[in-house]
C-alpha cells in the first residue's frame, strides 16, 4: 500500500508521506465526512488519499497567498503539545499573530474585549521597561508582575493582531472547535489541518493529513508561512518596481 501511495514519485506528495501525513485515526473514530479523502487502511490505521490531500494543500496555499498579497493577517492556532512550536515559530516568523495554548472564549466574537487585555498587556509592558513600576509599593509591583505573567500565557500572540484576522490556520478542528465555529460565525475563512476523525463539512479549506504528528503539523504549518510569505513578496514587489520607475524617470 505505501509504494501505491507515493506511485506518482511527485516531490510534494514524496514529502507528505515523509512526514507521516498519510497516518488517519481508526476506523471507529472516523467522521462520515472524511470518507472521501481516505485510500484504505493498514493495521487498522485509516490511510489517506495523499493526491486529494495534495488537490486540497494546493487550494489552502492559494487562498494563503492571497491573504499575504492583500497584507491581511492570518490566525495561528492550536492547544496541542505537539503544534505549539510550530505555530509559534511558523507564526512569529511572518509577524502573524498566534494562540499557541487555550482558546480564550471571545477571541472573535468578543474581539473588542480581548484587544482591551492585550492592550493593558503592552501599556504594563511598556511602563516596566520605562521604570515607571518604581513608583508602586513591593506588594503592588509583585501583583502588577502577576498580573503581567498571566496576560503573557493568554494573550502575548495575539499583540499583533489590532484587527480581525482575515483567516484562521487551525491544527486540529475537532478540538479546536470554538475557535473554528467563532471564525465561521463571524465570515472569517478557516484553513484546517484536519485528521480522520473532523468534521470536514464546515471548514473552508480543509487540509486532509495527519494532525496529531510532529513532523506532520510542521510540515503543514511550513507550507502555509511559505505561502503567506509569496504573497507579501509579490505584495512589496510591485511597488518598489513603480518607485524604481518613477526613479529612472526623474533621472
Amino acid at each position: 500500500m505505501e509504494n501505491d501511495i507515493v506511485k506518482t514519485n511527485e516531490p510534494l506528495i514524496e514529502a507528505m508521506f515523509k512526514a507521516g501525513a498519510h497516518y488517519g485515526y481508526s476506523r471507529t473514530k472516523r467522521h462520515p465526512t472524511a470518507l472521501g479523502f481516505l485510500f484504505g487502511s493498514k493495521n487498522r490505521v485509516e490511510i489517506f488519499d495523499l493526491e486529494k490531500t495534495k488537490e486540497k494543500l494546493l487550494q489552502a496555499k492559494s487562498f494563503v497567498r492571497s491573504l499575504g498579497q492583500a497584507g491581511r493577517m492570518i490566525l495561528f492556532v492550536s492547544s496541542k503539545v505537539e503544534a505549539r512550536d510550530p505555530i509559534k515559530n511558523g507564526a512569529l516568523k511572518i509577524g502573524a499573530p498566534y494562540v499557541a495554548g487555550r482558546w480564550i472564549g471571545g477571541t472573535i466574537t468578543n474581539f473588542k474585549v480581548i484587544r482591551g487585555r492585550v492592550d493593558r498587556l503592552e501599556e504594563l509592558r511598556a511602563k516596566k521597561e520605562k521604570g515607571e513600576l518604581a513608583k508602586y509599593t513591593k506588594k503592588e509591583r509583585l501583583l502588577i508582575d502577576r498580573e503581567i505573567a498571566t496576560l503573557e500565557r493568554l494573550f502575548s500572540g495575539l499583540i499583533p493582531l489590532k484587527n480581525l484576522p482575515g483567516a484562521l490556520f487551525v491544527v486540529d478542528p475537532k478540538l479546536e472547535h470554538t475557535a473554528a465555529r467563532e471564525a465561521l460565525m463571524a465570515g472569517i475563512p478557516v484553513v484546517a489541518l484536519a485528521n480522520s476523525d473532523c468534521d470536514f463539512k464546515d471548514l473552508t479549506y480543509p487540509i486532509p493529513a495527519n494532525d496529531a504528528g510532529l513532523a506532520s503539523i510542521a510540515f503543514f504549518t511550513k507550507e502555509i508561512v511559505e505561502a503567506y510569505e509569496e504573497g507579501l513578496k509579490s505584495r512589496v514587489a510591485p511597488a518598489a518596481e513603480q518607485m524604481s520607475a518613477a526613479g529612472a524617470v526623474q533621472f
